[in-house]
Parts: C-alpha cells; structure tokens; sequence
C-alpha cells in the first residue's frame, strides 16, 4: 500500500471516531475530540517517518 493510501485510511478512520463525539455535544466531547485528534496526528506523523523515503 502506499504512503498516501496509509496516512488517507489512518486519517480518515480517525476522524470518523471523532465526529461523533463532537455532534454528541457532551460536556467533555471537545476535550475528548481534542485529545482523539492530537494522538491521530502523532499517529500519522509516525507512520510518515517510519514509510517515507529518505534522500
């Protein structure tokens, strides 16, 4: 699969989680859809250096 494929599928899971806790409204969904998103972003940034080719 490739990169582009890997970071797509990864982000596109990942924002899907968190859709629904940001549209639940609850008291703790911003924090909780903030925290969902930071980690997705670390995630993405490790499979990019982990696959990404090196010049």
């Amino acid at each position: 699969m490739e990169l582009y494929e890997k970071l797509y599928h990864l982000l596109f899971n990942g924002i899907t989680d968190v859709l629904p806790i940001l549209e639940s409204g609850g008291p703790d969904a911003a924090g909780q859809a903030l925290q969902m998103l930071h980690a997705l972003q670390s995630r993405a940034e490790e499979v990019y250096m982990d696959t990404a080719p090196t010049e």
